[in-house]
């Protein structure tokens, strides 16, 4: 795994391209604006195709998660004992919806609130080869060790906790999108564009990051709910690696476009991400 294991992150209150990697897509593209080397293809048809498959996967996820962590008989008899999430068949549909539901609601959120950015790079599924590469590897440490070690994935509390992590971080992700809306890009910016605005309430006045502490509780959430112990460890430190670097990369952009305004917001409000102030 390498940096690339976290999606191109958006960027925080401040960051915004100054071009589009990808052109908007528009309900009758020219040429020009659908690109070969873009996954998927930048047409309504792929757009709506990868959706559904993505709400597919999302369903199906869900449903094997509630069928056999009997989740919901629990809630009406308000009793935890009988909920079974240390089940292989209620950890990987897990992983699998909730990894469905993060590309979809990129994508989603984008079209919803900075619709002059959509693109079907939105959905950040063309995120290189380390994105998935680490993907993979955690599917096979799971099926692996659920092969040869069955009783490994059982720890008490450590899927629950994995669970309300993946849905913490995929909120708090969704809501810096929304919050930031035509502010927020999936790119950092290099330079000041027009109207682009410094965004500091809401989930912002809690962390200066709030998209990538969602990402980064969000990628640990899914090995702690896997129960991977490799990948969890890997996750870690790929994850802080990364985000460390990112925000020190970006917040030279952004003195640049907003000055001492941005020295006084950065010593206000921390990032939330254990040991990056």
């Amino acid at each position: 795994m390498s940096a690339a294991t976290a999606p191109e992150p958006s960027s925080t209150n401040a960051t915004s391209s100054n071009g589009q990697q990808a052109a908007n897509l528009e309900l009758n593209p020219t040429a020009a604006e659908v690109y070969d080397n873009c996954f998927p293809p930048n047409t309504p048809l792929a757009a709506s195709t990868t959706s559904f498959l993505l709400g597919s996967l999302f369903s199906i996820g869900l449903w094997f998660f509630v069928a056999n962590s009997h989740i919901i008989p629990a809630l009406f008899k308000g009793s935890w004992a009988s909920v079974a999430f240390n089940q292989p068949l209620v950890q990987l549909p897990f992983f699998i919806g909730a990894w469905a539901f993060f590309h979809w609601a990129e994508f989603a959120v984008t079209a919803g609130w900075n619709r002059e950015k959509c693109s079907s790079h939105s959905f950040l599924l063309d995120n290189g080869k380390e994105y998935h590469i680490a993907h993979t590897f955690a599917l096979v440490e799971f099926l692996v060790t659920w092969y040869f070690f069955p009783t490994s994935h059982q720890w008490a509390f450590i899927t629950p906790i994995g669970v309300l992590m993946v849905i913490a971080g995929q909120v708090l992700r969704s809501a810096a999108m929304i919050h930031a809306s035509t502010n927020f890009s999936h790119v950092v910016a290099h330079q000041h564009r027009q109207g682009h605005r410094l965004v500091t309430g809401g989930v912002y006045s809690w962390s200066r990051h709030p998209s990538y502490v969602g990402f980064f509780y969000w990628g640990i959430g899914t090995q702690l709910a896997l129960q991977n112990k490799i990948s969890f460890i890997g996750y870690s430190i790929v994850l802080w690696r990364f985000f460390y670097r990112r925000i020190i990369y970006e917040e030279r952009a952004l003195v640049r476009f907003f000055g001492d305004d941005y020295k006084t917001y950065r010593e206000r409000v921390p990032t939330r991400i254990p040991f990056i102030r």
